[in-house]
């Protein structure tokens, strides 16, 4: 089975991959480096569907009380400024800290989208991210029919239940594709309510509106599905978020950035199942505030939080264990 799985809708001119929107393809490797697209092999849909649903069917059939136990299939969505090579870089980080090993939470698909990317360019690539936000539409919306299948044969017969959670990491403006993407595919699905598609979904340094989840937002129809498809939505913030800084700063249109400032309001007016975390204590003062934006995936304190939140761990446990804080920062008092 392979070990990485890539679906991009970036654009490819004589075979090199470029910062265009173009067709929905499939990848797979079972070797990196995964900056080189050698290592990949393009297949087909069906291919890719047969391949992935063959490698979660190994996944072990646990008891229900055994959820934290429960293996992932994770979709991972990179943030603004990432070319091919960026996000295959953040990918290889990613299934290096928690889907490899005796520890693996199980498969992780990277969703690469291509970001034109740079801050003083924000607004254009805002635009692409949604115009890229459809086709991960389109992958949601086809996972949401097969496990709408599944449920159906676990009815028939409980040795056919789903194996695997569905899970999302998304990182920066990938969050803004991500909420688009899942707005579209609940309204492909005529809204449905108390069906959960998505398990767990992890915000990191998210480049979207602090009042996403509020009644009334701009964008609050797209928190609302996100609400209620997702079991439980994270959000990891740093006020130190120097990026996230800057992009406010060029189209602040009367909200925050939800990946600096944190949720406008604890918890959202009837949506109990968002918290955020504010993450700046983790991030010594050597670290700047450019680089916290991204710094996240590097931090094997974070990126144990980010593992026990997929696991869906209680955030009261959380708490009480001291995952959700750090000693780097602030500095001690001279």
């Amino acid at each position: 089975m392979p070990t990485y799985w890539k679906i991009t809708d970036r654009a490819f001119v004589n075979g090199v991959p470029t910062g265009d929107l173009g067709p929905l393809q499939y990848f797979v490797s079972n070797q990196g480096p995964l900056d080189n697209l050698a290592n990949w092999q393009l297949v087909s849909p069906d291919d890719f569907k047969t391949q992935l649903v063959a490698a979660a069917s190994q996944f072990p059939l646990l008891d229900p009380g055994a959820n934290e136990q429960q293996n992932h299939v994770t979709f991972l969505v990179h943030g603004y400024n990432n070319g091919w090579q960026d996000a295959a870089h953040l990918y290889q980080t990613v299934c290096d800290s928690l889907y490899t090993g005796p520890n693996s939470l199980g498969i992780c698909i990277s969703f690469d989208w291509p970001s034109l990317g740079s801050l003083l360019g924000y607004l254009p690539d805002r635009d692409h991210a949604k115009d890229c936000a459809g086709d991960l539409a389109t992958v949601f919306s086809l996972l949401y029919d097969w496990l709408l299948q599944k449920q159906q044969d676990a009815a028939n017969n409980p040795a056919k239940a789903c194996k695997a959670k569905i899970s999302v990491i998304a990182h920066s403006m990938g969050n803004y594709v991500f909420q688009n993407a899942l707005a579209t595919a609940w309204t492909r699905k005529n809204q449905p309510l108390l069906v959960t598609l998505v398990n767990q979904l992890v915000m990191i340094a998210a480049d979207v509106d602090n009042d996403l989840f509020e009644p009334g937002s701009s964008d609050g129809s797209d928190g609302t599905a996100m609400a209620n498809l997702t079991y439980r939505v994270t959000a990891l913030y740093s006020g130190r978020d120097a990026v996230l800084g800057a992009s406010a700063g060029l189209k602040h249109f009367g909200t925050r950035r939800l990946g600096r400032s944190g949720l406008a309001v604890r918890p959202p007016k009837g949506k109990d199942n968002v918290w955020d975390n504010d993450c700046s204590s983790f991030f010594p003062d050597s670290v700047t505030g450019l680089q916290i934006h991204g710094a996240y995936f590097d931090n094997a304190n974070v990126m144990k939080l980010v593992g026990d939140i997929l696991r869906g761990i209680d955030r009261a446990v959380l708490v009480a264990l001291g995952e959700t804080q750090g000693n780097a920062w602030p500095p001690p008092a001279p």
